[in-house]
């Protein structure tokens, strides 16, 4: 287990607070964790960006949001070539500015991904003395059939894992730069 696995005392209690997730029997729930050496701020105008994803996940070509990027508001996000999926529909359903929280649900799409729905946190923490900040996301899924739940929780933990450390790739980098949020393309 790395670092960003690790389930701290903070990390338990942000659980316990926002990640609540209620799986069925044949559903696998998990999450990841991710420190981000760039200031809350900035990371949230990634991750609030529903409109853009792209943005930070690297498997993201394309998304067109129908909705006025509220509640409700559903992307169709196409996927890169090299995963098992060409497009995925996706609903907004928790957008919180004030406590950093984004829920979304998957409502259709070409891959195996049913009943799929994440939430995503981000938090304060000071990382080698410089503020910084803990990314968590947490999901529930169906396993699909002829999977294992262990073998569903490896999968969507590894795309989570992928798209965060691009997540804090991107969001160092502006850091560095200088940048408070990401420029428009």
């Amino acid at each position: 287990m790395n670092d960003d696995d690790a389930c701290g005392l903070m990390e338990a209690q942000y659980i316990r607070r926002h990640h609540r997730h209620h799986p069925n029997h044949n559903q696998c729930t998990s999450a990841v964790f991710k420190n981000v050496r760039a200031p809350v701020p900035l990371v949230w105008s990634l991750v609030r960006r529903f409109d853009q994803p792209q943005k930070y996940k690297p498997f993201v070509s394309r998304c067109v949001v129908k909705g006025d990027l509220g509640i409700g508001s559903v992307r169709e996000v196409n996927v890169k070539s090299g995963l098992p999926a060409t497009t995925s529909t996706e609903r907004l359903e928790l957008l919180d500015d004030e406590e950093h929280i984004l829920g979304i649900r998957i409502v259709g799409g070409d891959h195996r991904l049913k009943n799929y729905s994440s939430i995503m946190t981000v938090h304060p923490k000071v990382i080698d003395g410089r503020p910084g900040t803990l990314v968590i996301e947490s999901f529930v899924v169906d396993v699909p059939n002829g999977n294992t739940k262990d073998e569903t929780c490896y999968f969507v933990k590894a795309l989570i894992r992928c798209n965060l450390k691009s997540l804090a790739d991107v969001s160092e980098r502006m850091a560095v730069q200088g940048q408070t949020e990401p420029l428009e393309k």
